[in-house]
């Protein structure tokens, strides 16, 4: 009998290890799985592509073969990697039909005309009878010149005793410099426009003109300029806050850090708002502090930006203080998620992003019909809201069935979903309020391209330099400004201008301006 219970139990312990193993091979197995969606994540966003347009037919087709049961795991695999690789074909034919003329019909014509040699060796011989005429785009290298000013000195004739009376020397940005105007906006246009460090100007300069400006010399201009121009950084930034509406993000860039011997982490907090100039402020952190600096106390309205933790901070803390400040969340940021989510769960992920599709699509339609304020309103309300109603009952359905392992990167989209959807919803209620960030994004992206080729800056006040510049040229592009013509036109005129007329040579004042002047000889 005793031998009978003995190996009873060593049947159930037996029983209960293979048990323990069972449920140890099924968790590391949830972990192989975790680690490989990561895998595949990081290797996609490394090497793959960096676009995120989706062909909407193939993800119908995929979601008509989940429907019908004819999806295989293969079948799902390869529609997956279709859609991740492969661009809207509608888009791109659109972007194909766009006219687009060669150069404006004022640029600058020099013609050569050439006669037959028996012409030319006997022209009352010949009557001309008509012409061809073959038209080549041609290029001339911008040239250095020298500017000299020459102020002639008179002494009166009647009056030769007097002293001699002679001109006033111009303003300018500094006194003994010998940089012109045109040339300190040459290099900015070329450091932060056209993203050449400044040891690749003194190459140029030096190689191609043999012109030797030394890279300190193009530094302390840079720092000129920049200083002349913080009247009118303060200036947009002062227009920017008055407004009951911006959007804000923010962008890593790195800076050498003395004493350290290694480069530290910097940032640019970028703020926007449509129709109006760019922002950019420079801070050693991303701490919710930088955002008490960059949105001044009095600021009341609403802020669009992503899910970073930081911007919650700094609601409630104004909260606290009395001051409303409401957070409108960016479904760009969003669809990107699930985006990420498609090799790992493309039925339930191309669901959501033509869902998403569907959102963006109305926001088109309204852009191209230049609607209004009530127009926008009508449309979100009757058309969007039910939307993102139907994509919220889904996503919490998911949650509750515990569909997706709360690690895995659909379980991590829909957790980010929900979790900002309050803000998410704060466009439909007003039509003031974009459907995403990437306006503020798009502004971004140059200094993305910069720091490529310039890798870092120099120190943390060079970033502060670079704010009040990027500003300006962002703010000239957003306007449809020509960079180097504007630099040009506000260096000669800042150092004799004063504080009241700042507000006059914004980038946003000055393409007011000019379309005004331009306007009466159009018509």
């Amino acid at each position: 009998m005793s031998e009978v219970v003995r190996l009873q139990e060593l049947i159930a312990q037996k029983e209960a290890q293979i048990q323990h193993l069972q449920a140890d091979n099924q968790r590391q197995a949830q972990e192989i799985k975790l680690l490989k969606e990561k895998v595949d994540l990081l290797i996609r966003r490394i090497f793959g592509t960096r676009s995120e347009k989706l062909d909407e037919a193939q993800l119908e087709l995929l979601l008509r073969e989940a429907d019908s049961g004819k999806a295989d795991a293969s079948t799902e695999k390869v529609e997956a990697t279709l859609i991740v690789e492969n661009l809207k074909p509608a888009a791109r034919r659109a972007d194909n039909s766009q006219h687009r003329e060669r150069w404006p019909e004022e640029l600058e014509v020099e013609q050569e005309v050439i006669e037959p040699a028996e012409v030319k060796k006997n022209p009352e011989a010949f009557r001309c009878i008509g012409e061809e005429v073959t038209e080549m785009l041609d290029y001339r290298p911008a040239k250095f010149f020298r500017h000299q000013i020459i102020r002639r000195k008179f002494v009166r004739r009647q009056e030769p005793e007097l002293a001699p009376i002679i001109a006033p020397l111009p303003e300018s940005l500094q006194q003994r410099c010998i940089a012109a105007p045109g040339l300190v906006a040459q290099v900015i246009v070329s450091k932060f426009c056209d993203h050449l460090p400044l040891y690749r100007q003194e190459q140029i300069y030096w190689n191609r003109h043999q012109v030797w400006l030394p890279r300190q010399s193009l530094v302390r201009w840079v720092q000129l300029a920049s200083e002349w121009l913080k009247p009118i950084y303060r200036q947009i930034k002062d227009q920017m806050m008055s407004g009951p509406y911006i959007q804000v993000d923010e962008t890593p860039i790195k800076y050498l850090d003395p004493g350290n011997g290694k480069t530290g982490q910097g940032y640019f907090w970028v703020a926007h708002r449509p129709g109006e100039d760019v922002l950019f402020e420079w801070h050693t952190t991303r701490e919710a502090k930088c955002l008490e600096k960059l949105i001044p106390i009095d600021f009341s309205g609403t802020i669009q930006c992503d899910g970073y933790s930081a911007y919650d901070r700094f609601a409630r803390q104004r909260a606290s203080e009395g001051k409303a400040v409401l957070l409108a969340g960016c479904w760009a940021h969003t669809r990107r998620a699930f985006y990420e989510a498609l090799d790992h769960a493309p039925k339930e992920a191309g669901w959501i992003l033509i869902q998403i599709g569907h959102l963006y699509a109305i926001e088109r339609r309204l852009r191209k019909q230049r609607a209004g304020r009530a127009l926008r309103d009508a449309y979100r309300s009757s058309q969007s809201q039910p939307i993102c109603a139907r994509i919220r009952q889904i996503l919490q359905r998911w949650q509750m069935t515990r569909r997706f392992l709360p690690q895995s990167t659909m379980g991590k989209a829909i957790h980010y979903a929900l979790d900002q959807w309050e803000s998410l919803e704060v466009y439909l209620r007003d039509p003031l309020i974009e459907i995403d960030n990437n306006l503020v994004e798009n502004a971004i992206r140059p200094t993305a391209l910069g720091k490529k080729n310039w890798l870092f800056f120099g120190d943390a006040n060079a970033g502060e330099r670079s704010a009040v510049i990027y500003s300006i040229i962002e703010s000239c592009r957003r306007h449809g400004v020509e960079p180097y013509s504007y630099l040009r036109h506000v260096l000669t005129r800042l150092p004799s201008m004063t504080n009241r007329q700042i507000k006059d040579i914004t980038p946003k004042a000055w393409a007011a301006a000019n379309k005004a002047t331009v306007a009466p000889k159009a018509a």
